[in-house]
């Protein structure tokens, strides 16, 4: 039980930048497993965050760019950066070797920025037109867009020989812990049933929504490279989350 609460908090070091006291035992060992529950701790944060900008009073749409501002602060911009990183390989004409080199470059290139800026203005755009209430839409996509980069590092290979997503996928076993990282979905539908007073279909809905779009962009972003990178497991997560929040801003 030590070990398991252990790797949770090494899971909150390494994918936040959440302060922890130093007495506070920490282990990376299996930590995507906690990739979802990052995810929901995360849009809890924001979501006090938005409420304090409201107490104040931010106007609507100036709450919501700096609640992505602090969106990208409170993960370090470690799924944002490798969003970029990705989208500079994405504009390469080559082959994969030559996608893998651009990655690795620290410069940011035009199909980096494009992508940058893009999922920002997504996701501002997306947040701001939210047919169901903002906590609500920060916890279904950061939760399923964390899940989405669970199931990108159990279903493809890791293309690097050396890599700082390497040991992600090395300390999983397969199919169990993926099943173990997807009990959060239980959470969703005791919130969506107890607390928001959801029907079926609309349980039904909201999460084939989720794990469509985090599977899909799982899958599209290994293609040009046969697998995937630490830098393609941030932008799984950019780009499902920002795609999820795209389509619960539909009005029903």
């Amino acid at each position: 039980m030590k070990n398991f609460v252990s790797s949770f908090f090494g899971a909150v070091i390494f994918y936040s930048r959440i302060p922890l006291p130093s007495f506070i035992s920490i282990s990376f060992f299996k930590i995507a497993l906690w990739l979802p529950w990052i995810g929901v701790l995360l849009a809890s944060l924001l979501s006090v965050f938005a409420l304090i900008l409201d107490v104040i009073g931010f106007p609507p749409l100036t709450k919501i760019v700096l609640l992505v501002f602090a969106w990208i602060c409170v993960t370090g911009g470690l799924h944002f950066d490798g969003a970029i990183d990705a989208g500079d390989a994405w504009g390469v004409q080559g082959d994969q070797k030559k996608r893998l080199e651009v990655m690795q470059d620290s410069r940011v290139g035009a199909y980096g920025l494009i992508s940058g800026i893009f999922l920002v203005l997504l996701k501002i755009v997306s947040l701001y037109e939210l047919s169901i209430p903002l906590w609500w839409g920060l916890m279904i996509s950061m939760s399923w867009g964390r899940w989405g980069q669970l199931g990108a590092i159990s279903l493809y290979p890791y293309v690097r020989e050396e890599g700082k997503g390497a040991f992600l996928k090395k300390d999983l076993n397969f199919p169990l812990d993926g099943i173990i990282g997807s009990l959060f979905i239980i959470f969703l539908i005791i919130i969506q049933i107890y607390f928001l007073g959801n029907s079926l279909t609309q349980v039904i809905t909201t999460n084939i929504i989720g794990a469509s779009i985090s599977l899909m962009m799982g899958w599209l972003i290994q293609k040009p490279l046969g697998g995937h990178t630490g830098d393609t497991y941030g932008a799984t997560v950019e780009w499902s989350e920002a795609l999820i929040l795209c389509f619960l801003s539909i009005k029903s």
